[in-house]
């Protein structure tokens, strides 16, 4: 990844949501540039700057069609931080699985509470 790692590339909530923007499909860097614009109140110049370092790092391809550039999500640094994600995952699971008992318990709670049942 040139040297950049990928969570001081995904810092920034302007590449993030450019990302966003490609993860629909691919996009011409004007359509980009609007929307980033008028979401950030950015100028042109720098929505450019944020294309390139996604374009630098990994994150995005451009291929030019005529005078357009149309630019795509790359996957593999995403899958880079996916893998590092996965270590982590255990944690977000076990959480939801007690939240999960705990919303259980309380459903059967009300429930034995409605037919007059002593919990």
């Amino acid at each position: 990844m040139a040297g950049v790692h990928a969570f001081d590339v995904l810092g920034d909530p302007v590449r993030r949501r450019i990302l966003e923007l490609l993860a629909a499909g691919e996009q011409p860097s004007g359509a980009v540039s609007e929307v980033i614009r008028e979401e950030f109140g950015i100028s042109q110049p720098a929505v450019s700057q944020h294309l390139r370092v996604l374009r630098e790092s990994g994150f995005a391809v451009v291929r030019a069609e005529g005078t357009r550039r149309l630019y795509a999500v790359q996957a593999e640094p995403l899958r880079e931080v996916d893998a590092w994600l996965d270590r982590f995952r255990g944690f977000w699971e076990q959480r939801l699985d007690a939240l999960g008992t705990e919303l259980a318990r309380g459903r059967r709670g009300r429930r034995e509470q409605e037919r007059g049942e002593a919990p």
